[in-house]
């Protein structure tokens, strides 16, 4: 079964160029108007992982964090126990809402994940772009609040939906994962029913960081977003549409402009080309003819910088000598590369940080890689390219807000408070 999402798209330049009522009834009484989870890198995988608490008695559970994930999903098999637990009907309102694609059979003996006459739906591990298909459920889910700065009390929605899927969904996930966390665009993702549950605006913010040793944070609801020493991160956003059909040009620094087919860039009927922002590819994914025309210009902008072209190192295809390439606050003084928005007075920078990649100390390489000639979609904008800056999407208004580098301002998104409870 072919994988599918609800990715966020933008209008953008050629790199990003870039269940209401239900969960609303269910929530607890205490309304919170934020809250927060932590999001680590997983050293071997470069996934990033979240960990919620879920069932009756609440138990730690750990999910891959999915961008464009349609819902939260865990694996069900053996170990699952909860006395909260329950089955969505097949036929149900709850069911057609979601788009379920018929009723369970054959189970024996009624069990989480195998009850007969429950509703089915696809489920997606984005990861290894495979399907398969799950039970939808629902059960306590318990997250910490927060006022921006520091961590509050503990707030539950016991009637959260999500899907059991079986044990074989978890290939390729990092080690200890359970499930994945989805936060796409559908009525039962994580920013949807928190929304709905503690009646807040449907917007949420993802700051992503770059340290395997420190926790970066997912905040549902509005802002502020305060990273230590008292910088709230939400004041430095710029803000361009999110659109289903984005349509991209891209300017380096150095002000070389490469030459993109930009029909590439658009989303045909058949929900081919476009570009979407990822959490589980760990580095951006160029069609072809995109990738050569990106690199072209970015391996010309940097000879002119005097810095060396080296042997490829794998996945990259793009290679430098580090000897005459400098730290800067922002990273390795390469090219800068500027992400053009809706028109030319909007753009997303990226910086060395997020553009290039320590392969040895001799060697950096830039951390975009070839997709291939058909892929279905042309340009996939990876988790390199977005850690320690701050995204937050506004569902309602279908905007995307953007900080560009948190290193400019002397912190990073591993600067969250988790430690500190009012």
């Amino acid at each position: 079964m072919a994988s599918s999402s609800l990715p966020y798209f933008l209008f953008s330049s050629f790199l990003l160029f870039i269940a209401a009522s239900y969960a609303a009834a269910a929530a607890t009484s205490f309304r919170s108007h934020a809250l927060v989870i932590p999001v680590s890198k997983d050293a071997s995988t470069l996934q990033y992982l979240t960990t919620i608490h879920q069932r009756n008695p609440l138990v730690p559970v750990k999910l891959v964090v999915d961008l464009g994930g349609r819902f939260l999903w865990v694996n069900c098999d053996g170990n699952y126990v909860s006395s909260s637990y329950r089955p969505v009907r097949c036929r149900s309102a709850l069911c057609s809402l979601v788009r379920g694609i018929g009723c369970r059979a054959g189970c024996s003996a009624p069990r989480p994940g195998c009850n007969n006459k429950t509703c089915v739906l696809p489920l997606d591990n984005t990861v290894t772009r495979t399907g398969t298909v799950g039970d939808l459920d629902s059960d306590v889910v318990s997250v910490k609040s927060t006022d921006g700065s520091n961590l509050g009390r503990v707030v539950s929605v016991s009637k959260f939906i999500f899907s059991c899927g079986p044990t074989l969904a978890l290939k390729g996930l990092a080690g200890g994962a359970v499930g994945m966390a989805g936060l796409g665009r559908t009525k039962i993702g994580l920013p949807s029913q928190f929304a709905s549950a503690f009646r807040f605006h449907r917007k949420f913010g993802i700051c992503l960081s770059s340290s395997t040793a420190a926790n970066g944070a997912v905040f549902f609801g509005r802002g502020p977003y305060r990273l230590l020493p008292g910088i709230d991160a939400s004041q430095s956003l710029t803000y361009t549409p999110l659109f289903i059909n984005p349509v991209s040009t891209a300017t380096f620094s150095s002000g070389n402009e490469p030459s993109v087919n930009t029909s590439l860039l658009s989303i045909d009927n058949d929900g081919i080309g476009g570009t979407k922002i990822s959490t589980v590819d760990p580095y951006t994914v160029m069609e072809s003819s995109i990738y050569k025309a990106f690199t072209k210009a970015f391996i010309s902008a940097a000879a002119a910088m005097n810095i060396t072209r080296v042997a490829a190192v794998a996945p990259f295809s793009v290679c430098f000598s580090s000897k005459n390439v400098y730290s800067t606050r922002v990273g390795p003084f390469v090219p800068s590369i500027d992400l053009v928005l809706q028109n030319k007075r909007v753009f997303w920078r990226i910086f060395g940080a997020n553009s290039m990649v320590y392969v040895s100390d001799k060697v950096l390489c830039l951390g975009f890689v070839d997709g291939g000639a058909n892929p279905r979609t042309s340009i996939v904008i990876g988790g390199k390219q977005l850690e320690d800056n701050l995204l937050q999407f506004d569902m309602s208004t279908s905007k995307l807000g953007f900080s560009s580098s948190l290193l400019f301002r002397r912190t990073t998104c591993a600067n969250f408070n988790f430690t500190s409870n009012p």
